[in-house]
């Protein structure tokens, strides 16, 4: 089969952590190498954001386009709407060319930008979200950067994919309210790699180590994970440290406007010392840092999936997380891990007291957690679902005439 994938922000090939940078690029990348070792014809459309980057690129048995859509030069994802018909009309353009037989989107824009495409030559359309904007405006309110038109999008984009795959259960309860007709959605996990994400001996630390790892944004809950290190360390008397893995480079953190508010509260709670930040992370990296630490901490204030707490999973090691989004189905609380409410550094430091103070406690958290991660999270399962979902949506996807009586669309109209 040959198969586009369209990821208009999240690159498949860039570096991790960024502000726009995190599990959207690694399961798109996991997905089309799976896709194309499977012996699908693989293509991974993303806008160009960098004129040093070849316009093609071939790595993992698949092909990265890098389509020209505004400027070529990193531009924030909410900022990316205006830039979005430019990049309809080409993704069309390339497939009158050589149509593919079914188009999976990545996030509400791609979807977006795929309509006319998928119209035009009556090719199916899977869209994944990966985020909704709903949610996003519930949590964050006035801060909330998205374009205003965004959920009106998504509510579109609900009608008229061909079907929509949710990451967790939360999900669909999220698009049922946004419109999606029942019977529309399939429930399928973001995987994890758990040959290379599996248990093994990691670097001894003087101390005790607690990891977050991902985008270096407020959401994540970092600065409270911050605020329940002080806790730990000036309450509990536990001697721990915190491993910051992810944001800008290395070099970048001290003028990261991020970066800097996370020391302030760092030196606020007097636990600068204990407070490493490593910056970007490199994927072949982040295995070695997971079985490095004795806990990996995810606590954002809301998440529609969120793999690190897999790939903890995957290398037993325990989750603390928020009870929020994909965590919700992915950590077993008392079993795999121990989820807490968001923005409470107070419950979070009591959880993490409780469980660095037991070690037998973490090896079993660890031990079952690996168990889950291989018997529901594997790529393998993952890949196999989503392969037997695109067989069925092109068997049972409308004709090109019946598509074409719909009323056939250009790039701008599709995106108004």
């Amino acid at each position: 089969m040959r198969v586009a994938l369209v990821s208009e922000h999240a690159n498949p090939l860039a570096a991790l952590g960024g502000e726009d940078a995190g599990g959207q690029n690694v399961h798109v990348a996991a997905l089309a190498a799976g896709l194309a070792d499977d012996g699908h014809e693989v293509t991974v459309y993303t806008r160009r954001d960098d004129l040093s980057t070849p316009a093609r690129v071939r790595t993992d048995g698949y092909v990265v386009e890098h389509v020209p859509a505004g400027p070529p030069a990193e531009v924030a994802k909410d900022d990316l709407l205006p830039y979005i018909p430019e990049l309809a009309r080409r993704l069309q353009e390339a497939w009158l060319l050589e149509p593919p037989d079914l188009v999976h989107t990545h996030f509400w824009m791609s979807g977006l930008a795929s309509l006319a495409g998928v119209r035009e030559l009556g090719v199916p359309l899977v869209q994944s979200f990966h985020a909704l904007g709903s949610v996003k405006r519930r949590q964050q309110g006035s801060a909330d950067t998205s374009p205003p038109e965004r959920i009106g999008h998504e509510r579109r984009l609900c009608v008229e994919a061909d079907t929509v795959i949710a990451t967790c259960t939360d999900e669909v309860r999220e698009l049922r309210r946004l419109g999606l007709p029942d019977g529309r959605a399939t429930v399928i996990p973001c995987g994890v790699d758990t040959d290379r994400f599996r248990p093994g001996p990691g670097v001894l630390a003087d101390r005790l180590r607690l990891l977050v790892l991902g985008r270096m944004v407020p959401r994540k809950g970092i600065g409270n994970v911050i605020e329940a290190l002080g806790r730990l360390v000036h309450d509990e008397g536990l001697d721990v440290e915190l491993v910051i893995a992810g944001g800008p480079a290395r070099r970048d953190l001290d003028s990261d406007p991020e970066a800097m508010r996370l020391r302030e509260i760092a030196a606020h709670h007097r636990v600068a010392d204990r407070t490493i930040f490593l910056g970007s992370a490199d994927r072949d990296d982040v295995p070695g840092l997971i079985r490095s630490s004795d806990a990996v901490v995810s606590v954002p204030w809301y998440e529609p999936f969120g793999i690190v707490p897999l790939e903890a999973m995957a290398c037993g090691r325990p989750v603390v997380g928020t009870a929020v989004g994909g965590l919700l189905d992915t950590v077993v609380p008392g079993v795999t891990g121990d989820l807490v409410t968001p923005r409470r550094p107070d419950e979070l430091a009591r959880v993490l007291a409780t469980l660095l103070r037991d070690p037998e406690r973490r090896r079993r958290y660890g031990d079952a957690g690996r168990r889950r991660a291989v018997e529901r999270y594997d790529w393998r399962h993952v890949l196999a679902a989503t392969e037997d979902l695109y067989e069925r949506v092109t068997r049972t996807a409308r004709s090109p005439r019946s598509r074409r009586s719909n009323g056939a669309i250009d790039a701008k109209e599709a995106v108004r």
